[in-house]
């Protein structure tokens, strides 16, 4: 062991092991640490300094414990049965191990979790990598917290089965939804089920950032997933200042794609053209131009400016399209003609949906015309 032996000078390993003080001997044991993490060693001197870990993982002071566990928690030089018998250990000692430590298997992850307890099961969580086998465990296991922090933690990978059972064990918990609605990415399976689960701030950014289906978008759009903003929707058809509307909106963060969408889909052009001018930074008449008088490139081209997702251009295009296509009177049906034929003329375009898309439009405009039946039956008989 010369080249250890130089290093490990025999002082520190006295003062390890007969240091009167654990102070004393936590600073020997940082030392010894450090250069255990530092040096070029051979395979003899590996296997002895391994030993050398031991004898401090197995010192009756706590300080000393944690001054091995702070000093190579990033390490790979720490044998795994040191690793494991410092994570089982006080918390002081086993929380910088469980955070950081790259020589636990996933196994030996996923089996803390199961029986370590709270604290350590968030720590795990929260690591630089955590595999889907930890994720599954965590998901299994953990308590609230701890499924919270792993899906707040972009580097832990989730298999699309374990979010949903994240969403099935936490359905009521608004703060683990809103985790797994902010992740960089998600399932479309997944997205399309937050919808309907969490708060009106979560549900716009689910829209923006992660990908639903065509027919969803249009649901929303149709006032069927988000009531929570359906007064915005009215007041966009009642304001006497659109201008200060939007703007105040727009200063509060919720001018946004799927309130715009629900706008349109409810015959309030006016509100789509200042909504898209705000957003736009671009004045109201040349925004008006480029949605009505700029051909098939106008409405595009301000669409994109204004920064909303490229995957709900096709719903804007159609509800554009077909307001240009029908003469609003003012009557009570126009809302409703209004939206079956936009559920038309989404289904004709190039873009189609995909099957499954198309048989669910299908039977939604079937629904919307039996309701329109019925209310001019209720309306004719009253």
């Amino acid at each position: 062991m010369a080249t250890t032996r130089a290093a490990l000078t025999d002082d520190d390993i006295r003062t390890l092991v007969k240091g009167a003080t654990p102070d004393e001997r936590a600073v020997a044991a940082h030392r010894l640490c450090r250069t255990i993490d530092t040096s070029t060693l051979t395979d003899e001197d590996r296997a002895q300094a391994h030993e050398i870990l031991r004898v401090m993982a197995a010192d009756a002071a706590e300080l000393v414990r944690r001054a091995v566990a702070v000093t190579l928690k990033n390490s790979s030089v720490v044998p795994r049965d040191v690793a494991l018998r410092l994570a089982r250990d006080v918390e002081s000692v086993a929380l910088p191990m469980l955070g950081a430590s790259p020589v636990f298997t996933d196994e030996d992850l996923a089996e803390i979790v199961r029986i370590g307890g709270p604290v350590r099961q968030v720590v795990i969580a929260k690591r630089p990598r955590v595999s889907q086998t930890v994720t599954a465990a965590i998901v299994e296991h953990g308590v609230e917290r701890a499924v919270e922090a792993a899906c707040a933690n972009d580097n832990a990978d989730f298999a699309e089965q374990t979010l949903q059972k994240v969403i099935e064990r936490f359905e009521q918990s608004e703060r683990v939804l809103s985790a797994v609605a902010y992740r960089d990415a998600l399932p479309v399976s997944v997205t399309e089920r937050l919808i309907d689960m969490v708060g009106e701030a979560v549900r716009d950014h689910l829209l923006n950032h992660h990908a639903v289906s065509p027919e969803l978008a249009l649901q929303i759009a149709m006032g069927a997933r988000e009531r929570a903003t359906i007064d915005l929707v009215d007041q966009a058809g009642r304001a006497s200042d659109m201008k200060a509307f939007v703007s105040h909106l727009g200063k509060n963060d919720r001018l946004t794609a799927s309130l715009l969408l629900r706008g349109m889909a409810h015959g309030h052009m006016t509100f789509l053209e200042w909504g898209l001018a705000e957003l736009a930074g671009v004045p109201h008449h040349r925004t008006w131009l480029m949605i009505h008088d700029a051909g098939p490139l106008g409405l595009r081209a301000i669409y994109e400016r204004a920064g909303l997702p490229a995957r709900l251009y096709p719903a804007f295009r159609s509800g554009v399209d077909t307001f240009h296509s029908m003469e609003f009177d003012g009557g009570a049906r126009d809302r409703e003609r209004f939206q079956e034929k936009m559920l038309q003329r989404f289904l004709t375009q190039p873009t189609a949906a995909a099957r499954e898309d198309v048989d669910y439009l299908m039977e939604k405009m079937d629904r919307i015309s039996s309701e329109t039946r019925r209310s001019f039956r209720e309306a004719q008989s009253a």
